[in-house]
Formats: C-alpha cells, sequence, structure tokens
C-alpha cells in the first residue's frame, strides 16, 4: 500500500518550507499566491489528502475577472496610490478572483488615450480610465463595448451616453465646495484666481462651472480672474502663481481644479504669509498635507480612491452579469475633507 503523502513531502515536491506549507494549510500568514498556487499544483501532483483545502484559499471555483486601467501623469502621487488602491481592491474581491491591470498614456492627447485603451483591451474582461473628453476616445469607447469589452469613465466623465458608467465624485459640487471655503477663509477682499489642467477634462470644467456659480450666488462682490490652463504641472502653476501675486498683490485666494498645486504652494510659501491667501486644492499628498499643517492651504478636497477601485470591481462584477438596470449613469462619490485642524 503506497505511503499517504505528507507535508515533508509536499514541501518537497512545491520547493518550498515545511514552514510554508503549514501557513498555506492553516492560514497562519499571509503566503503569497504564486506560492499558494504552487503548493496547490504539488499536492495534486502528488495526491495530498488535503489538496481542496488548498484549493479554497487559492479560490480556484470562483470565475475570473481582470479589470484594466488606463491612467495618466504616473509620477503624480496620487496615481501611484491610484495603482495600490486598485491592486488592493482586486486583492480583496469577494465572489471573484479579480487582478488589476493599469498601464499610463504617454500623453494627455486623445490618441495617446485610445491607443493605449485598445492596446490594453483584449487582455481585460473590462476596462476604467480616465481619459479626456474628445471624439476619438469617445469613438474608440464605442469600438471596444461592441467588441465585448464594458468602459468605465474614472474620475473624468468622457463619453457620456456611450460609457457603461461614470465613477467618481459630483464635479459641480467639489468646485462649490472650493469657492465656499475660499469666501469663507480669505482675510481681505480681493480677486480669486482658479486653475484648471485644460479644456478636455469635463471635470474641471464642471469643477469651475460650480466655482464660479457659487460666487455668483453667493459672494457676487468677489472678482473672479479670467481661468487659466496649467496643464496639471507644477511649474506652470508655480510660474503662473508667481506672475498672479506679481499683478494682483492683493490676491485673496487661489482653487486649483487639477494637478501642479505643488507649483502654487511653493509660490505662496516664497512670497506670502501663512492665511494670507485662501488656497483651496485636489488630492492629499505629502506636500498638500504640509500646506495645510503650515497654514499656506486652507482646504484639501480629495478623491476616495480606495472607494472608487472598491466600487469598479463591484460594478464590473454586475456589468459582466448582464444586470444593466443596476448600473447607474453616474455613480457619484462623496469627496473626503482636510482642514489644517484635521491633519
Amino acid at each position: 500500500m503506497a505511503k499517504r503523502p505528507t507535508i515533508p513531502d509536499l514541501a518537497v515536491a512545491a520547493g518550498v518550507s515545511i514552514a510554508t506549507v503549514d501557513r498555506v494549510l492553516n492560514g497562519r500568514a499571509p503566503v503569497r499566491e504564486e506560492t499558494t498556487r504552487r503548493v496547490y499544483e504539488a499536492a495534486q501532483r502528488i495526491g495530498y489528502h488535503a489538496v481542496s483545502l488548498i484549493g479554497h484559499r487559492l479560490q480556484v471555483d470562483l470565475p475570473e475577472l481582470t479589470i484594466g486601467y488606463v491612467l495618466h501623469k504616473e509620477k503624480q502621487a496620487f496615481y501611484q496610490t491610484f495603482i495600490e488602491e486598485a491592486v488592493a481592491a482586486a486583492a480583496n474581491a469577494t465572489g471573484v478572483r479579480a487582478k488589476a491591470i493599469i498601464e499610463f498614456s504617454h500623453s494627455q492627447t486623445p490618441r495617446d488615450f485610445v491607443a493605449c485603451m485598445e492596446r490594453l483591451a483584449p487582455r481585460v474582461d473590462v476596462l476604467g480610465a480616465t481619459a479626456v473628453n474628445h471624439v476619438e476616445v469617445t469613438e474608440a469607447v464605442q469600438r471596444l463595448q461592441a467588441s465585448g469589452t464594458p468602459c468605465f469613465a474614472l474620475l473624468n466623465d468622457f463619453a457620456q451616453g456611450v460609457r457603461k458608467s461614470y465613477i467618481g465624485m459630483n464635479n459641480i459640487k467639489i468646485g462649490r465646495i472650493a469657492a465656499h471655503m475660499i469666501a469663507t477663509a480669505m482675510r481681505q477682499k480681493g480677486p480669486v484666481a482658479l486653475f484648471v489642467g485644460g479644456y478636455r477634462w469635463h471635470g474641471h470644467e464642471l469643477r469651475e462651472t460650480g466655482f464660479r456659480s457659487y460666487f455668483r450666488e453667493y459672494a457676487p462682490q468677489c472678482q473672479l480672474l479670467e481661468t487659466r490652463v496649467n496643464l496639471e504641472t507644477r511649474q506652470l502653476t508655480y510660474e503662473a502663481t508667481h506672475d498672479l501675486l506679481d499683478r494682483h498683490p492683493d490676491l485673496a485666494g487661489i482653487y486649483c481644479a487639477g494637478g501642479g498645486m505643488e507649483g502654487a504652494i511653493a509660490a505662496l510659501r516664497e512670497l506670502r504669509e501663512p492665511n494670507e491667501v485662501a488656497l483651496v486644492v485636489q488630492e492629499l499628498t505629502r506636500e498638500s498635507r504640509l500646506a495645510l499643517a503650515e497654514r499656506f492651504a486652507s482646504m484639501v478636497i480629495a478623491t476616495p480612491v480606495a472607494k472608487i477601485c472598491a466600487d469598479m470591481v463591484d460594478l464590473a462584477q454586475v456589468v459582466l452579469n448582464e444586470d444593466a438596470v443596476a448600473i447607474p449613469g453616474q455613480h457619484f462619490l462623496r469627496p473626503d475633507i482636510y482642514l489644517p485642524e484635521s491633519v
């Protein structure tokens, strides 16, 4: 009668330590999926009696789901956080074995976004992107969905009426929140400046709309300067803020509706005292947190990235289960608000 395989036998077959096999069998500590799979395959090969238990650890009986993300500005802290949260949301998904694949567009041009989306689509079940608004992007979404890849707009609501859903914040409300903070926090009457990344970002346009509508309604006496485009870059924002402070010594407030806030923070540190100019920025990073603590920023409005990624996993499953009625056209999430006393 053949000897029943033991834990040491399984460890040898899998090429791992006995301690690792013990962790896989008993869940005593986290083990990488690749290692668990190696132990599982070895257990099948040698006929180890607890192979089903190991399979349960791998959830091999669950359907697989691959979510693709097309993002931009790879080096920005915000998008590095997005990567971490997207991977974590996939790992923590229930009822499915999910994984995230992330690619970055080389630029913010429609053509580069489209190329990235089309390159990624064959490898995924569902695609989410932070693309710009443009007819080329909308047509690409139509093509991808016709070929069987549902597309979600993330953060910026592009391809409206075509994409499956938008997952992000209500950007008109975000603009109004920023305006309320500046109108409340500014120490003196004076002009107020606004930066947007560009007018192909529908989310930035909506933030500008909300920002200006608040001032028309509640602070019509404030002078809103012409909106400046900073392409979400630190250097352009830095130079433009220097120019604003030179042209308008009584500048009372600044709202950075997209990226590039680091430039505004740096310029204010050089030319103004804390609390002298009410500054509202987007996303909590090391630099914006420090600006709050030093009173160079009055408020940070942060995207709930973890929630966006978790909801992306949930909505992707709904779409793949063909439960279209359950998919909202716009899936709005509440922002995270940070003030100097909350960091």
